[in-house]
This record gives C-alpha cells, structure tokens and sequence, in this order.
C-alpha cells in the first residue's frame, strides 16, 4: 500500500432486535467474549490498519468500556447510514487516507481479507468482500386467499396471518421465477475505501434515503468499487438461530493452551516473605520493587504467555515508581483478566518453588487456597511443589527463591472460527 494512515472504522450503534440477546448484539458473548472484542482484536492487530475507531450509539459507553475497556469511540447516529457519516466525519481534519468500514455484528475478520482489501486500494477507489450465490434464487410472490374465505376481514385475516410468519419472512409466500445468479454476489464488510471519496460521497448522500452498505453509496457518487474474495467467517449474526450455531462451534472444539513462567528473587534482611500470595514467618523476605512475591509472578507470566501478552514487566514494569511495594495478587488478576478477555479460562496451576528455607508444606495449602481465589478455580486445580536444589546454587546457599509455574487454559472454539 502507498504510504498514509488506514483507519477501520467499526460501526457498532445498532439494538439488534431481531437477535434474541439481552444487550444490544454487539456487546453480547460470543465464545467467552463480547462480539465487539472479536473484530476489534483482529483490526487492531493486523498491520496494514494503524488505528481503529468504534462507533456506538447514544447510552452505550459504558457497554463499550466493559467490552474493550478504554478503545477510541464516537457517537453515532439514528441509522446505520447516520452513524457511518458521523465516523467518517470525526475523522475528517485528520491524517486519514484509507478507511475500512465493518459491521461488529460481522465478528470474525480474517487478516487475509484484509490483506486483499489494502492491495485493492492501491489501484481503486473502493472494494468490497464478496461470496458468490451457489444457491437457486427464486422471487417470493403474495399468495392468493383461499376461495373459501367469504369476507373482507377473513381475506384481510388470512393475509396476515400468512404473510412474514416467521423471522425470515417467507411462509405463505409462493414461489416465483428464478433470477439468474451468475453474476449476483454476497456483498461483506470490512469495505475499503480512499477516504476523501467515500466522506465525500456520504456528504453528497441524500439524507432520506437509506443505504444498505457503503459501496453503494461511493457508486452513487461515481466511483467504481471492485471486488475481491471475501470469506465465510465473515457471516453476519442476526437471528437467534445464528448465535446459537456460533456457539456450538466453539464448544465443539476448544483449544487447550499450555505456557510456563519462571521468577527469582533474592531474600534479604528486613523483608516480609510473600509467597503464592501468603505471608508466611521468616528471617528474611524477598527484595523486590514490588512484594517480590516469586509465586505469583512466574504464574502471571504463564498466563501472559498462554495470550503472547508479554511477561509482567511489560505490564508493570519496575521503573516505574506505582507498582513500589505493590500487591501481586494485582498482577495476577490482571493477567487473569485479559486472557478472559480473550476467551480464555483457566483449567488449571502447576506450581513449584525452589528453596532450602523455608519449608513450604506448612504453608502449601494455604497458598493453593488464595492462589484458587484469585483465579477463580477450585483448590483441586492448583498444585503446589516445593524442592531444592541439594545445596547448589543461589538457592542451595539460601541466597533467593525461584519459581517454575505453568497454566493450561481452554479457549473456546478459537482456532475453528
């Protein structure tokens, strides 16, 4: 792509009424996640896109906070189109070249389509995704009352009862003629647009007409769009019925992730001993910027690495002079939290700690019962080991602690959708 920011614009203003959901669908769970957070992490991520805005609707901010937590965000409109116009709008004045815009209730963003999006606008002035139609299509006609209603209210009855009876309006409809379909294709988001043409295009949109989709609306101002291969993941969740088949692809096929994380810290006068979140009696305790808790912090750096999150000094690095003498629980709940995030759970804590002193097993069920309360997981699921390394060693001459943990997390379903 030529040099200039991209920009993906995700509209996220709707109800979602026809859903099924309690919230407005896009803030609804999807595999152990907001649906937002899909398509925000996936754009969010891919290279060729620099910064990603959400547009909401009026009211919906704190839904977006627990969704994504502090995201970049702008108020959108009464209608799809509306909220489309408002983005673009916020950032007009900015250094946007290239926007993509996509539907949240289209969750899942393969980086290849995107791939096939950026090297379009190289050479066009929009593209979409599309799928072609392998089914027969047919028009619907309104059926004829039965010659055995009498009445004009029995022929009005008979109408409505039949007509739009279920969520995809179609029963008591009779079948027409068939449409050629050869040159009909499903039409996607994200859609990929140079910036100046489609702002341009919104503007000069007439504001009672409602539009489907972007692409139109850049055509009506003259511009060819092109298509390039879209991509079933790209399906959009409307109705309960696709929720409910979104689900059962990620039951049907967890996947089970397993990291490890390793910590020393070196005991010293004048220090408390904080281990697997316990304070436990001792001569020394563990120098540290934080409580130096070993325990805690090889667990969240398993966790992290379970997400490719980094370690825990990415997260809180010692410079830096808030974490002082902080609480690790902290760090691991907040390691905890973004692989939930993710749509990850915890299964299950493999700990070993390595000293000469002081004994652990006094203290081992104890630390199972807070490091379980922290993460949220029954005693059964945490083990604690201790050894030492016969006298060798920084630890054999009583000089630190270190500790070796490793996490297992089941993410639902994620390397099939």
């Amino acid at each position: 792509m030529s040099s200039g920011t991209t920009v993906a614009l995700i509209v996220a203003a709707g109800h979602g009424a026809r859903s099924g959901q309690a919230l407005a669908k896009q803030f609804a769970r999807v595999g152990g996640r907001p649906m937002i957070a899909h398509s925000h992490a996936a754009l969010v991520a891919h290279p060729a896109i620099d910064r990603v805005v959400v547009v909401i609707g009026a009211g919906q901010q704190r839904l977006l906070e627990d969704a994504l937590g502090d995201v970049e965000w702008v108020e959108g409109g009464a209608t799809r189109r509306d909220s489309v116009l408002q983005g673009l709008e916020y950032l007009a004045g900015g250094d946007a070249v290239r926007v993509l815009i996509h539907d949240a209730a289209r969750p899942f963003v393969p980086g290849t389509v995107v791939d096939r999006l950026a090297a379009a606008l190289d050479s066009a002035e929009g593209a979409v995704p599309v799928l072609p139609v392998a089914d027969t299509l047919a028009r619907g006609l309104e059926p004829s009352p039965s010659p055995f209603v009498s009445s004009e209210v029995e022929k009005r009855s008979h109408a409505s009862s039949s007509r739009f009876s279920t969520s995809l309006e179609t029963n008591g409809m009779s079948l027409g003629e068939t449409v050629y379909r050869n040159a009909l294709y499903r039409i996607q988001t994200p859609q990929a647009f140079r910036f100046p043409t489609i702002l341009e295009a919104h503007r000069a949109w007439p504001a009672e007409v409602q539009a489907t989709d972007d692409a139109q609306i850049a055509r009506a101002s003259g511009h060819d769009v092109i298509l390039v291969e879209g991509d079933k993941m790209l399906e959009k969740l409307t109705y309960p019925s696709d929720f409910a088949e979104v689900e059962s692809r990620f039951a049907a096929t967890p996947e089970y992730r397993t990291a490890s994380g390793y910590d020393v810290h070196r005991l010293a006068a004048g220090e408390e001993l904080w281990l697997g979140g316990v304070r436990i009696p001792h001569d020394k305790g563990l120098a540290g910027h934080s409580d130096a808790d070993v325990a805690l912090h090889a667990i969240t750096d398993a966790l992290l690495g379970t997400i490719a999150a980094g370690d825990i000094g990415t997260h809180f690095p010692p410079s830096d002079p808030q974490w002082r003498g902080a609480d690790s629980a902290q760090f691991l709940q907040h390691a905890a939290s973004l692989v939930e995030n993710e749509g990850g759970r915890v299964t299950f804590i493999d700990l070993t700690l390595i000293c000469e002193a002081p004994k652990i097993g006094p203290h081992r069920e104890a630390m199972r019962a807070r490091i379980g309360d922290l993460l949220r997981l029954p005693t059964l699921r945490v083990s604690i080991k201790a050894t030492t390394t016969e006298r060798l060693g920084f630890t054999g001459r009583g000089e630190g602690i270190a500790a070796q943990a490793v996490a297992t997390v089941r993410f639902s379903g994620v390397s099939s959708i």
